[in-house]
């Protein structure tokens, strides 16, 4: 198991900090080979630059300026997000590493001829995970139409394994939770990487 964990948090001790170390440790516990891309500690760039959109297309120098972004998402075959839901969608910088990073010839491929979509380009991954918190209610997230889980979990998920492994958890009213929510949370978190990871494989009995 390769798993590429992208967390996206700008304070070292926030909350999203303890889920992804549930994750991480869940991950460890497998003795899966693990990437983790800190995107704030790393100072990554989410602007998509005018020379970055006018080469888009223009495969495989498009991926030059985030090679390793993108030898780490060819080299994975799980995905995990962890972050904070902003204003019902994904904060700036994450959108900016899916606009950057998931290129034609890395996540998808382009249209053949007129009038075709794109195709998928990530269905090496088997496992997508993605885990939140949103300030709103679980009621209100999804009246608004929860735009966050649906880019990641519908449209990066469209692009993966069609018989991927999906896990998702949100803490709601993350504005007033309490060290209960909280912790039960977290557990909830380290059961939903259970479900992601799936049961670990029998042991062959040795040769008698």
């Amino acid at each position: 198991m390769r798993a590429l964990v992208i967390y996206c948090h700008p304070r070292p001790e926030s909350f999203t900090a303890a889920i992804r170390d549930v994750v991480l440790s869940k991950l460890d516990e497998t003795g899966a080979e693990v990437r983790l891309t800190d995107l704030y500690a790393r100072g990554f760039q989410p602007l998509l630059t005018d020379s970055e959109h006018a080469g888009y297309l223009d495969c495989p120098a498009n991926r030059t300026p985030v090679d390793q972004d993108c030898a780490d998402l060819e080299w994975a075959d799980t995905l995990i997000f962890v972050y904070p839901t902003w204003w019902y969608g994904l904060p700036a910088m994450l959108k900016g590493w899916l606009d950057r990073v998931l290129l034609p010839d890395v996540a998808f491929l382009m249209p053949k001829a007129e009038g075709e979509t794109i195709r998928p380009g990530l269905q090496h991954i088997t496992r997508l995970g993605v885990f939140t918190t949103c300030g709103a209610s679980r009621w209100l997230t999804f009246f608004v139409g929860a735009p966050g889980k649906r880019t990641l979990m519908r449209g990066v998920g469209l692009l993966c394994a069609p018989r991927k492994r999906k896990a998702f958890a949100a803490h709601y009213l993350m504005d007033s939770s309490t060290p209960e929510s909280r912790a039960a949370h977290l557990a909830k978190v380290a059961r939903q990487m259970d479900r992601l990871i799936g049961p670990a494989p029998a042991r062959k009995e040795a040769p008698a």
